[in-house]
């Protein structure tokens, strides 16, 4: 596993006029070219740690893999110094991506969805019927999941710069953390670590992430078959769409006692 953070020195400056040179820590984003059966897919930026998870849910959220028992084996590849290279052998049977999906360009931290061809096709993608999980959640468990999330996030307390999501239980239980640059990255991260235990679909469970409720986090979400996503921040109006297509709760501003429902409020155990 590669760095996940560096030491880099920084000019403080005040409005008082004080100034002083001191080190800061930096979170480290790298790329990770994912390869299959040696062929170029993608190039992610990406925070180093847990690229195993991170790749094995990109590609469920892509479609290409549904559980554990597609993948035969992942490698970082020995024809790179650093290990920001990592090839995934599909077991028998199993079809590869298909050329469409292929980029011949770097994905940003901050893109999710770029391998899809149209939005149509990610509607379609529901390997799971989440509208029938029979989860229901008080407004209290929902409360504490932030400050939760926010304990476990281990790398943003030293440097303040990284996402995070969190897979809850029903009871609020803590059951996985992941952190990166990206937000979908983090998503896929919790989601790759899910396929790997064979946890998949993630029913009866709530997705907590630290930042806004994004489009294609809602799609990664729902291919994984979570019922539940609840954000810090604010929905998209296409997140708010899909949700209720899926029959996903879309919990956004969930901040203190607060919260808004935007989605499936039928599962908030009032």
């Amino acid at each position: 596993m590669g760095r996940i953070t560096v030491r880099k020195p920084v000019l403080r400056v005040t409005t008082t006029g004080a100034r002083g040179r001191r080190p800061d820590t930096l979170a480290v984003e790298e790329p990770l070219e994912i390869r299959v059966a040696g062929k170029p897919l993608t190039i992610t930026m990406r925070t180093p740690g847990h690229d195993f998870d991170l790749v094995a849910g990109f590609l469920a959220a892509e479609g290409v893999i549904g559980d554990a028992g597609d993948l035969a084996a992942m490698r970082y590849c020995a024809d790179t110094a650093e290990q920001n290279t990592l090839d995934v052998a599909l077991a028998p049977g199993v079809a590869p991506p298909d050329d469409s999906m292929t980029r011949a360009f770097t994905t940003t931290s901050a893109c999710g969805v770029c391998g899809k061809s149209s939005i149509e096709s990610l509607r379609a993608d529901r390997p799971y019927e989440v509208g029938a999980d029979p989860l229901r959640i008080a407004p209290e468990v929902l409360a504490v999941l932030p400050e939760r999330l926010r304990k476990a996030q281990r790398v943003f307390d030293r440097t303040g710069g990284l996402h995070a999501a969190g897979l809850f239980g029903a009871g609020g239980e803590l059951l996985a953390v992941r952190e990166d640059v990206g937000r979908h990255n983090a998503v896929d991260k919790v989601v790759g670590w899910a396929l790997r235990q064979g946890r998949l679909p993630l029913a009866g469970t709530v997705l907590m992430v630290s930042g806004r409720a994004s489009f294609e986090l809602t799609q990664k979400a729902m291919t994984a078959g979570v019922p539940v996503l609840a954000a810090v921040s604010a929905p998209s109006s296409l997140a708010v769409e899909l949700a209720e297509d899926a029959g996903m709760t879309l919990v956004g501003f969930l901040r203190g006692e607060t919260m808004n429902v935007y989605a499936g409020a039928e599962r908030i155990a009032l």
